[in-house]
């Protein structure tokens, strides 16, 4: 039997390689978003319903038209600074509007759901590598967020028997091996795309915020994950709900950080080009270390990463990078007059 999967947010970053993991693997797929940050050109045009998952017409509509299996999460905004400045927003979209999606799949009798959720719930940490029993205090809205809709979707199997597994995943990094998906963010972000911006010339400049930090080169330690790991584990969490598993909690990480100047050297000997950097005050509630332990994704999921190394991940968003430039692969690009 083939099963159809909504996948709400599926035409960003993450969603967009979870489409194509999916179809690559047998499934249906039926793409909702609203395209307030995913690009329609990323998922196959056949697929996407633009739309929002507050719209509970809209919901009702497509839960009576298609028989969906499951649904899939990614309709979360996720910057943390934003969402200090603008808790409302957070809380009207990742709690507020992920209720009206829970609350007519029930109707509907759609009673698997897995969830993109943060380390962002844990807050600055106790200890490391972080487990799944690690005390969750969020420092700020968007992981406050996103623990309150891990509690929504405890109650709700309680009272409803909606089952749902929860991955809260570190950093995730990386772009499509084939070169054909990757991190469109506006505004950008995430450490390796920055980099990989400064490496091209289109950035001054990275900043390193904070360089005192009790670690080995002074800078911030990440546990970065690539994204098609991240589309390996969703898949096979599907998989588990769909043979009839109960709700579960998984992290998902490499289990192992690499610092912020790892990160630029990295991508310097992966691009060949120098990367100009500035050194700049810490930013507040940024701990030293976040680093997850994935043992029971690993033991419970049959979950194994392919693309752990930190070369592989820098290579893959650059590759993506220059195709977007209409560079191919190997082909030297030409030093800006600036260099």
């Amino acid at each position: 039997m083939t099963h159809k999967v909504l996948i709400a947010g599926g035409a960003g970053y993450i969603g967009s390689h979870m489409v194509k993991d999916l179809l690559a693997h047998g499934y249906e797929v039926l793409v909702l978003d609203n395209l307030s940050k995913g690009h329609a050109d990323a998922v196959p045009h056949d697929h996407l319903v633009i739309g929002d998952i507050g719209d509970r017409d809209l919901l009702e509509t497509l839960f009576a038209r298609h028989e969906i299996a499951a649904v899939m999460h990614f309709a979360a905004f996720i910057e943390v600074g934003e969402s200090v400045r603008e808790p409302e927003k957070y809380y009207r979209n990742n709690l507020a509007n992920t209720l009206v999606l829970l609350d007519t799949m029930r109707r509907h009798g759609i009673a698997r759901f897995i969830f993109s959720s943060t380390a962002a719930v844990y807050g600055t940490p106790e200890r490391t590598p972080i487990t799944e029993d690690h005390p969750r205090h969020p420092i700020n809205p968007y992981g406050a967020s996103k623990a309150m809709v891990e509690q929504v979707l405890g109650d709700f199997d309680s009272a409803y028997g909606l089952k749902s597994i929860i991955l809260r995943y570190f950093n995730a990094a990386g772009a499509d091996p084939d070169g054909e998906l990757g991190e469109r963010h506006d505004p950008e972000t995430h450490l390796i795309p920055l980099v990989l911006d400064a490496a091209a010339g289109d950035r001054e400049a990275i900043a390193i915020f904070g360089q005192d930090y009790d670690t080995p080169d002074g800078t911030c330690i990440r546990d970065y994950i690539h994204v098609a790991d991240l589309c390996q584990a969703h898949r096979l969490a599907l998989d588990a709900l769909l043979q009839g598993g109960e709700s579960a909690i998984y992290n998902l990480g490499n289990g192992r950080g690499f610092s912020v100047r790892e990160v630029i050297d990295a991508a310097a000997a992966v691009t060949g080009r120098t990367i100009p950097c500035r050194e700049a005050p810490r930013r507040p509630g940024d701990p030293p270390r976040l680093i997850a332990d994935s043992a029971k994704a690993q033991r419970e999921l049959g979950w194994r990463p392919e693309y752990a190394d930190l070369a592989t991940i820098i290579r893959h968003a650059w590759q993506f990078r220059q195709r977007r430039a209409g560079i191919e692969p190997g082909e030297a690009k030409a030093e800006s007059a600036a260099a």
